[in-house]
């Protein structure tokens, strides 16, 4: 067993010192070091849209071209920004968690089938 996979004492694996080790603690630093900053960025972005649709109706009404507003075209980014958001999470999750992940994961089926 790796210093990453420690047995419970009724001989399974222990769950909780996994979720403390380094490696799994590296994982969830990384996720979150990813999520937290989109979060954010993507609930400015969507209030910023809410209120500039609730308070610069003007602004939000103006034509680009023909009926296009202004407020279509912003309404119209959050769904390509959910979209660019959600395929760049996948992309890193692919290239820097995954393989993170699988190699925990190796080393807690590698334990399993010792115990």
């Amino acid at each position: 067993m790796s210093d990453q996979t420690h047995a419970a004492p009724d001989g399974g694996i222990d769950y909780i010192a996994v979720e403390q080790s380094p490696r799994f603690l590296a994982l969830k630093r990384k996720q979150r070091s990813f999520i937290f900053p989109l979060a954010a960025f993507f609930l400015i972005w969507y209030f910023v849209y809410v209120l500039l649709a609730a308070f610069a109706t003007d602004f939000m009404g103006q034509r680009v071209w023909g009926d296009i507003t202004v407020g279509l075209l912003f309404g119209l980014g959050q769904f390509v920004t959910t979209f660019a958001i959600t395929m760049a999470y996948v992309s890193f999750a692919n290239r820097k968690l995954d393989p993170l992940s699988a190699e925990i994961r190796e080393d807690l089926e590698k334990a399993q089938a010792q115990a």
